[in-house]
């Protein structure tokens, strides 16, 4: 993938990001890849969260999703917002996103000091699970989206992830999309086990889930995958945290992010 630079006149010119009341055409295949390119190199993202791209692939992982700029979408837990960057722009003109968040005055503080970019973010709905898990009204977003998360649900319990499922099917419409990362363990470990000690959950055990909770499964992509990855570590102890001892951060640097699973779940 070409990390092309993008200059702000550049976006304005491709009406990513346009003045208060303007609206652009609507986006053809075309110009709905050019606009998440757009986004992805907006000036407004950190040179920090910028080189986390090669390990998250956020133009592959979201086209695979099927993400275009006029659907509603629903983010779950934003953390710092790294995919909020991209999201809030992409949508911009013609959709709407919907943080599904708890109150983080980090957050909040980052997307009042860029109105121009996060200022037509739709709203946010309280997501504190196990306490807050409804997303919005049935049948009123067209993707729900989450990415590196599943396994602070489960920590709580499988009940609270399973909860999570479900609300991510009642909130999306009949043909919506559930689109998700997650970091990888090995296959058929305790979900519960590598949750807690690891960050990390098999696969097919996050398969299972959605499929109990009515999703079809349209699609299983090895785009965020990392064959150097050991599955057997916690992932805090790998780039971007390097969390472990100084001594062991050039292996990890080596390593590189997690390996992840990316999954499309389909409301039928």
């Amino acid at each position: 993938m070409l990390h092309r630079r993008c200059t702000f006149a550049t976006l304005a010119a491709g009406a990513l990001l346009m003045l208060p009341g303007a609206r652009a055409a609507p986006a053809t295949p075309t110009t709905a890849s050019a606009q998440l390119q757009a986004a992805v190199n907006g000036n407004w993202r950190t040179a920090r969260h910028q080189a986390r791209d090669q390990y998250r692939h956020p133009i592959e992982t979201l086209q695979f999703f099927g993400m275009q700029p006029d659907m509603t979408v629903v983010e779950l837990s934003p953390g710092g917002g790294w995919y909020t960057e991209i999201l809030a722009p992409y949508l911009h003109d013609h959709g709407h996103l919907i943080e599904a968040t708890s109150p983080s005055r980090t957050f909040a503080a980052k997307l009042k000091a860029n109105p121009r970019v996060y200022g037509a973010i739709a709203g946010s709905v309280p997501f504190a699970p196990p306490f807050k898990v409804q997303l919005g009204a049935d049948n009123s977003a067209d993707m729900v989206v989450s990415f590196r998360n599943t396994h602070d649900w489960l920590n709580h319990d499988p009940v609270t992830l399973a909860a999570v499922f479900a609300a991510a099917f009642k909130v999306l419409k009949p043909g919506g999309v559930f689109g998700l990362t997650e970091h990888r363990a090995k296959p058929f470990s305790n979900a519960l086990e590598s949750a807690k000690a690891l960050h990390r959950l098999p696969e097919d055990y996050l398969i299972e889930v959605g499929l109990k909770a009515g999703f079809r499964l349209a699609g299983v992509a090895q785009i965020n995958a990392n064959p150097k990855d050991p599955e057997d570590i916690n992932v805090h102890r790998l780039p971007p945290d390097l969390a472990g001892p100084e001594s062991e951060h050039a292996a990890m640097q080596a390593i590189g992010e997690s390996d992840r699973m990316t999954l499309r779940f389909v409301k039928p």
